[in-house]
């Protein structure tokens, strides 16, 4: 069942809305900022001729994916099969699944999607891809199969070495298209140091580099060639033989992006608004937002324009901010927006983003694909 569209605020066409109009908490998108950071990401991926697919994971929202597609990105990539089929739905068919599939319902969903987009799915062993070639010719369907291949993460991936002989496999199976193949250098984005963040990248990528120069050489060519995520892509795009960036929170941007990778270059689209509630102390302030309103596991929220509050700790409908200075004066009723640490991870705990010009409210977009995790 779609679920219903509950809004905080009552909205009419001859309505004009504004933050203040909006309860709280509430997520924002400033568009100028937003389309600031897309305008910079398209034109920084293709001064290097690549193309742009990024992920979904965070926004789940084929509202922002279609934003993205008609500033230039080919289409998205996504974490899981549901969000490709909501993506789909939403008018997005060109999807970079970037996960395993695996089992006879999903196998059945992904040939149904192949009837309606052209999604590429990765592999990394062959007991995946032979029940996936079953249940594509059963269907009558083909799909676009890469190797995701193991650059250092120790995640998923099969090592270069067996690349070859898996690509081959491939190559030969009926309802299969193989397409090439993908890593992610996710863990190399937190290097602080950027002559050795640059020198770890450039190795981790020209693993990508050689295989797809061997595939070549034996007439299997990768037509794709994918990797680079928000806190790598600067580098990433430089490297030899890649074809596409999936980095998506560059959209948005966030603490984690700015403070551990050090991405400096992209404004933070996104925010939380939230009220003061509750004046306990004097240098201590309660608001009405918490670890359900966004996210600071990996880096903590702040306060846009205010260097005298704190964010403290949250719980998980409670926020404690730590006053000094001129804020010790603040008011319960005051609102103050925030930069979630994370917004990969806020996003998601939301069930719409309120897209503003300015002050005024321009789009309500909502995330159809948040939950979908099969």
């Amino acid at each position: 069942m779609p679920k219903t569209f509950v809004n905080p605020i009552e909205i009419s066409v001859n309505q004009s809305i504004t933050k203040a109009d909006m309860d709280t908490p509430f997520l924002a998108v400033d568009l100028d900022k937003m389309e600031s950071n897309i305008s910079q990401v398209v034109a920084g991926i293709e001064k290097f001729n690549l193309q742009w697919r990024p992920h979904c994971k965070g926004h789940k929202s084929p509202d922002v994916a279609r934003k993205l597609t008609a500033a230039g990105a080919i289409g998205s990539t996504c974490a899981k099969l549901a969000e490709a089929e909501a993506l789909a739905r939403g008018g997005v068919t060109d999807l970079l699944i970037a996960n395993l599939i695996v089992g006879d319902k999903k196998l059945k969903r992904l040939a149904a999607l192949c009837q309606i987009a052209n999604p590429v799915v990765c592999i990394d062993h062959i007991d995946q891809a032979e029940p996936m070639s079953a249940a594509m010719v059963a269907a009558g369907v083909q799909v676009r199969v890469i190797i995701e291949i193991n650059i250092g993460l120790n995640r998923v991936g099969c090592g270069a070495e067996q690349t070859r002989t898996l690509a081959q496999q491939l190559s030969e199976l009926p309802g299969l298209k193989f397409s090439g193949i993908m890593g992610y250098e996710g863990h190399l984005l937190t290097i602080a140091d950027l002559d050795e963040k640059k020198t770890k990248i450039e190795a981790a990528l020209k693993i990508l580099s050689d295989v797809a120069t061997e595939l070549a050489e034996i007439n299997l060519p990768c037509q794709i060639v994918s990797c680079g995520g928000t806190g790598s892509y600067m580098l990433s795009r430089m490297q030899p033989n890649i074809t596409e960036l999936q980095a998506g929170g560059a959209i948005f941007m966030d603490q984690f992006y700015q403070q551990q990778c050090g991405v400096e270059h992209l404004e933070k689209a996104l925010t939380v608004y939230a009220t003061i509630v509750g004046r306990p102390t004097e240098n201590r302030a309660i608001i009405d937002a918490g670890k359900k309103t966004m996210h600071v596991e990996y880096e903590m929220a702040v306060v846009v324009g205010r260097d005298d509050i704190q964010v403290e700790s949250l719980s998980a409908e409670h926020g404690t901010l730590k006053l000094s200075g001129e804020a010790c004066q603040l008011a319960i009723g005051t609102r103050l927006e925030f930069v979630p640490g994370y917004a990969d991870m806020t996003c998601v705990l939301h069930d719409y983003f309120y897209a503003f010009r300015g002050d005024n409210l321009e789009a309500i977009w909502e995330l159809e694909a948040r939950g979908m995790l099969q």
